[in-house]
């Protein structure tokens, strides 16, 4: 699935436009290097979003092209969330 996808499904990005201007604008990047919209996800990359002054970096656990809402966070796992002031860890 491409990553613009992702980020909507998952919503981690509410929309898919704004996913594939975030990637345009090289604001996401996977494992460590900046990707376009097209990257391919796949279990177990990491992804780091940057949202002006924060970061959330998350690990894909699951790729699927459709899910409820209720179900969609269960596709990521959350391992760190910086902003502005500092680091705060991932919630329990």
């Amino acid at each position: 699935m491409r990553i613009d996808k992702y980020l909507k499904v998952s919503r981690l990005i509410k929309r898919r436009t704004v996913a594939s201007a975030a990637c345009g604008g090289e604001r996401i990047s996977v494992n460590g290097r900046t990707v376009k919209a097209s990257y391919q996800v796949k279990v177990g990359d990491v992804i780091e979003i940057t949202f002006g002054q924060r970061t959330l970096r998350v690990r894909v656990t699951d790729v699927s092209e459709t899910v409820r809402k209720e179900n969609a966070a269960a596709m990521y796992e959350e391992i760190l969330q910086t902003e502005a002031r500092g680091e705060t860890p991932p919630a329990p």
